[in-house]
């Protein structure tokens, strides 16, 4: 793979892209679409909620179950360039198609979100696996919390454009029309923003940062082949990469936990708290800002004490910010809108600290099929946390009872964190440990 450097123009293209493709969490996934489809498209709010839970999960477990052979294929094949790019392309491209489906088109919509989902999930595998590339041992937590903080503030501005201009105005930009008679065109326009943002902060990492591919020229049938062949010879030597595999089982639980938040809490604030469209943006601007202020100062934190004790201890505050969120009184929003800032400044730096830990835990011959297993892990039961909560909500009747289980996530998660040993898995990787 070469050596690492920390070429500033390609730490910026890296970090660009993330500031880019968070506009599609923020506002698709979680504070604009869903709200837009639970409460619009779909039937009812409680309907809606649920069939968006299950979209989450099914694309979770469509990811969770390629993004190993991609990453390996990816390595052996030296295709992680044209990969991210394609996925790129798709995610794109299937925000931009979210324009179309209107209130009753409940199958197009969740269709369109399906696929952009999937690809935006799988070309997380292939960007993750730059970040080795372009750090050292010394200041990979850092510059993934760089990554992390910059890409909360695209979402921050993203979602600001979307409330000035489309959301909150009477006249909204462009001619739009807003309201039931108009068919919401102002928010069916918000994704089509995601794309136009996404493309213009994207090109920044394919033209700044270097590709140190290493795969061979092979046919098709080779190239599956060798895949196949590098996956067993990773899955029989997974005693030699114990750290790695706690790591990503731990995460297998406490991300699951922060895919459910994410995916359902606006939905959560809406029906049980009564927020409105607009409270609900101006509560995802907060979370945001609150994150990327954790994301960024928290780095640092990772570089001095280890990604295994920073991620700790974000653990202990989501537990504790859930439990908030969970016992609030209905009538409160000022103590909802607390609990989710609370949430906001410990999701970022475990993020971003479980990237940077397994980039110290890799060997540099096998970045990409890793990140790949880093993916799965963070999709590989997603699907339990949106169905548990879909199953709560839908058994006792309330929302709350689903918020409450995420906790259970987290205390699984941090216990089984407990086992990982860093400096095993750093000595294991056979990269030169941080100084």
């Amino acid at each position: 793979m070469g050596e690492a450097s920390t070429d500033r123009k390609a730490v910026w293209g890296w970090a660009l892209y993330d500031f880019g493709n968070s506009a599609f969490t923020t506002l698709i996934v979680t504070f604009l679409y869903s709200f837009f489809f639970a409460q619009e498209i779909a039937p009812d709010g409680d309907t809606g909620t649920v069939m968006w839970a299950y979209a989450v999960s099914f694309a979770a477990i469509v990811v969770a179950v390629t993004s190993p052979f991609l990453g390996a294929m990816a390595d052996r094949g030296g295709h992680r360039r044209r990969f991210l790019f394609i996925t790129t392309v798709v995610t794109i491209l299937g925000s931009a198609l979210l324009y179309f489906p209107t209130p009753g088109e409940v199958r197009l919509a969740l269709a369109i979100f399906v696929i952009a989902n999937i690809a935006f999930g799988l070309s997380d595998v292939f960007y993750n696996s730059y970040l080795p590339d372009i750090s050292t041992p010394d200041n990979i937590g850092k510059i993934s919390g760089y990554g992390w903080s910059l890409g909360y503030v695209g979402g921050l501005l993203a979602m600001g454009i979307a409330l000035v201009g489309f959301v909150v105005p009477e006249s909204p930009w462009f001619g739009l029309s807003a309201g039931e008679e108009g068919l919401f065109q102002n928010l069916r326009a918000i994704p089509v923003l995601v794309a136009v943002w996404f493309t213009v902060f994207a090109i920044p990492m394919f033209w700044w940062v270097p590709d140190a591919e290493h795969g061979e020229a092979l046919s098709l049938g080779e190239l599956l082949r060798s895949t196949v062949g590098q996956l067993s010879d990773t899955i029989r030597q997974v005693g030699r990469y114990g750290q790695i595999v706690r790591l990503l089982v731990a995460r297998m639980f406490y991300n699951d936990g922060l895919v459910t938040i994410f995916a359902l809490g606006p939905l959560y604030a809406a029906e049980v708290f009564d927020f409105t469209l607009t409270e609900v943006m101006y509560w995802g601007l907060a979370l945001n800002a609150t994150a990327g202020i954790g994301a960024f100062t928290m780095g640092f934190l990772d570089d001095r004490i280890g990604g295994r004790k920073t991620i700790l201890i974000s653990l202990v505050g989501l537990a504790l910010a859930t439990a908030w969120a969970t016992l609030a009184p209905a009538e409160s929003k000022t103590s909802m809108f607390l609990a989710g800032l609370g949430v906001g400044i410990f999701v970022g730096p475990s993020q971003a600290a479980s990237r940077s830990l397994l980039g110290r835990f890799v060997p540099p011959e096998k970045e990409t099929e890793f990140y790949g297993f880093f993916a799965f892990s963070g999709k590989a039961i997603a699907f339990l946390g949106t169905a548990v909560y879909a199953g709560m909500t839908t058994v006792f009747g309330s929302q709350r009872y689903g918020v409450g289980s995420i906790i259970v996530f987290f205390i699984i998660g941090g216990l089984i964190l407990l086992t990982v040993d860093e400096r095993a898995g750093v000595a294991a990787s056979g990269r030169t440990p941080a100084s």
